[in-house]
């Protein structure tokens, strides 16, 4: 559905991504997930077709940008990092005005609003104008707006940026059924709970280089099942076990207070990159 060979961009001496390749199945959510300044966004946006490669090949379910722009960008629906929405206009005009641009007809329009706003609860929003939405609100007209022409693949850049927890949990409740409704998913996120809660899959991205890509279990299953954080030298050091009995053993060992929990993905993280995501 998504395939990325070898995707290079720099911005004068700074290599924003170096050889980046992955591929993303049919069906799927597929998290990016790193620190800010890791490549994420650049890679959505050439993705997209909002900034040009340096080298490197992208196709979305089969089609090049190179070879059929337009149809290209029929396969994808975006939801940006920040607000783009015409704060102006109601939440229905912002719809209509999207679907015209994509060629749908006024009735096809109409019956999708109808569709999408029920389905992002926002159905008693209709005719009010956008500014008058609170920030988790319009976070889901910005999905509702990328998914109104029936993309197969949805990007989403940091879709939970600036939300309460309370929101941003909402928000992974309506991204589950998206998948569940058939939709590829993209997400890139330096949260490592919506990481760990959304996706099938996660590639971890450092510094414009993928250097880990799996299922979210697999990654923490590399470095073990159960943690044990202790003081040391004024710093929090972290140790690994595969089970709790082996935890356990070594920690009645230590004199140092400890704490026992379970391994994460932001353990994995840090075992991959030597940092956390932040």
């Amino acid at each position: 559905m998504i395939e990325v060979q070898n995707l290079r961009k720099r911005f004068g001496s700074y290599t924003a991504l170096d050889g980046v390749s992955f591929q993303v199945k049919p069906g799927e959510i597929y998290s990016y997930l790193g620190p800010n300044g890791a490549g994420k966004t650049t890679t959505i946006r050439i993705l997209t077709g909002l900034a040009r490669r340096d080298s490197g090949k992208v196709r979305l379910n089969g089609c090049s940008i190179d070879d059929n722009p337009l149809e290209y960008k029929t396969n994808f629906g975006l939801v940006p990092q920040h607000t783009n929405l015409d704060v102006d206009l109601s939440v229905e005009e912002n719809l209509v005005i999207h679907g015209r641009l994509y060629g749908m007809s006024g009735r096809e329009i109409s019956a999708r609003i109808d569709e999408l706003l029920k389905e992002m609860e926002l159905g008693n929003k209709r005719k009010i104008t956008v500014k008058k939405l609170s920030g988790g609100q319009k976070r889901r007209l910005l999905i509702a707006r990328a998914l109104l022409h029936h993309p197969k693949i949805l990007f989403l850049d940091e879709p939970s940026v600036g939300l309460d927890p309370a929101i941003r949990r909402s928000l992974w409740g309506v991204i589950k059924k998206i998948k569940g409704d058939g939709a590829t998913v993209f997400l890139t996120t330096h949260y490592i709970e919506e990481a760990e809660f959304l996706a099938d899959r996660v590639a971890f991205l450092d510094a414009g280089r993928i250097v880990a890509d799996a299922r979210p279990a697999d990654l923490m299953a590399e470095i073990g099942t159960w943690a044990i954080d202790i003081l040391q030298l004024n710093r929090i050091q972290s140790f690994y076990f595969r089970t709790r009995q082996e935890a356990n053993q070594w920690a009645a060992s230590q004199e140092s207070e400890f704490t026992l929990r379970r391994v994460s993905l932001e353990d994995a993280f840090l075992a991959k990159t030597g940092k956390k995501v932040e």
